[in-house]
């Protein structure tokens, strides 16, 4: 059975996005939300590079992200936003994918990476909050093979197969970022995604800092000790940072991000600035 899950904060939910009542489920209304949804929640991965618990039940993905100042990656931040599309009366569901995008072209990756699908007066799009640095801004027709224009990049699906691969241009070139299908998934199927994306030896969040956020033009992004904003049209911005302190510092200030007071905290991040400060 599809998961059908009940926001109990839906209000302060839309006072963070923006809007004073409910917005009636357009698809005007889904690509606001998407925009505007990368801009206000960040992804991060504090908590798994933290080791913490990632709950995906409603209560506690409110309290995070509503309450306690935090983000998140692709299943708390989809979970959520999906729960709120059908709040609102969209006709909408969550789909798994395998992430592409800087993955060896013979291996195939496990289903890490979720979601939605939305089908709007007949038509099917698809709409993703979650996918880091280069998450869509606006929502994708499923069924155009065409290049499609959002905010920030282009972006363009080619299926074959019944399944669809998601790329985008950057420097001129068409990467893939992640294929999905439209398989119907049950709860557990996105509880044992984030069980092996939180949890796992082999993944990469365990161990990275890794942090995005969207905004008008722009797109800023953390990667250990490397922050870096990036420009439509312009040259990118980079810099190293020396210590935990500016790490922390860079969420505040540029992420907007409430760091979680945890003891492990510092010398976690001072690991993941070892070995740039060693190269320097």
């Amino acid at each position: 059975m599809p998961m059908i899950p009940t926001l109990q904060h839906a209000y302060p939910y839309l006072q963070r996005l923006g809007y004073a009542a409910a917005p009636p489920p357009t698809l005007e209304t889904l690509r606001e939300l998407q925009q505007r949804h990368t801009a206000e929640f960040p992804f991060e991965t504090l908590s798994t590079l933290l080791r913490l618990p990632v709950p995906l039940d409603l209560p506690a993905l409110e309290r995070k992200l509503l309450f306690e100042g935090r983000g998140g990656y692709c299943f708390e931040l989809n979970r959520l936003f999906l729960a709120l599309l059908q709040r609102l009366g969209f006709e909408a569901r969550g789909l798994t994918g395998r992430v592409l995008m800087d993955g060896a072209a013979d291996i195939v990756p496990a289903r890490t990476h979720m979601l939605v699908l939305v089908e709007i007066d007949g038509e099917s799009w698809i709409t993703d909050v979650g996918f880091g640095g280069m998450v869509p801004t606006a929502p994708l027709q499923l069924e155009s093979t065409e290049a499609q224009s959002t905010p920030h990049e282009v972006y363009r699906l080619e299926s074959g197969e019944g399944q669809y691969t998601l790329r985008a241009r950057v420097a001129g070139e068409w990467r893939p970022l992640y294929a999905f299908d439209l398989q119907r998934q049950a709860d557990i199927d996105f509880v044992v995604g984030n069980w092996y994306v939180s949890t796992h030896p082999d993944s990469t969040f365990r161990d990275q800092l890794r942090v995005a956020r969207t905004g008008p033009g722009w797109r800023k992004a953390l990667k250990g000790g490397s922050f870096a904003i990036h420009r439509m049209g312009a040259a990118s911005e980079r810099h190293a940072l020396a210590d935990a302190d500016a790490v922390i510092q860079v969420l505040h200030r540029e992420f907007g991000l409430r760091v979680p007071a945890h003891p492990d905290l510092h010398a976690k991040i001072e690991r993941l600035l070892a070995p740039a400060v060693a190269a320097a």
